[in-house]
């Protein structure tokens, strides 16, 4: 993994002289679920040996799967916007989320690893942070029970 990053350095010097990109960022989120395995997920509007994507920042998102609650909560950073400048669409277990207030821009898309009910979607944002809120849909057992004779 490090030397992913000696590459996404490599990046930045390269792009250093180019003004018309905006801010590149790039970078890992490292945590431990709930199994207690380790999840790593990219972030940043450019990947190594590529060019930025676009000149908006990729929010930080953290999902949350509370198997208690019954729900998948969705967590965003995304400073420097009003709750009006948000905007979300739910597609086909993909949550895209945009934001854009003066210079600060901001775009992502999710993939639900869970089957959710896109109707009951709640959202919250508060202090630069969105929360979104889905029930989980319960998948009923299909299959019969054959009794041994």
């Amino acid at each position: 993994m490090s030397n992913s990053f000696f590459d996404a350095n490599s990046m930045i010097e390269e792009f250093n002289g180019n003004s018309n990109s905006g801010p590149i960022f790039y970078g890992y989120t490292m945590t431990i679920g709930p199994d207690g395995k380790p999840s790593v997920q990219e972030f940043g509007n450019a990947k190594p040996d590529r060019l930025p994507v676009s000149n908006a920042r990729e929010a930080i998102v953290d999902t949350i799967v509370d198997e208690k609650e019954k729900v998948v909560k969705l967590i965003a950073e995304m400073p420097g916007v009003e709750k009006t400048d948000v905007k979300i669409l739910v597609d086909k277990n993909v949550v895209n989320i945009t934001a854009e207030r003066g210079d600060k821009k901001y775009h992502c898309k999710v993939p639900l690893q869970h089957k959710v009910d896109e109707n009951s979607a709640k959202a919250t944002y508060k202090n630069g942070i969105l929360q979104l809120v889905f029930k989980l849909v319960l998948e009923k057992q299909t299959g019969k029970k054959v009794e041994v004779e």
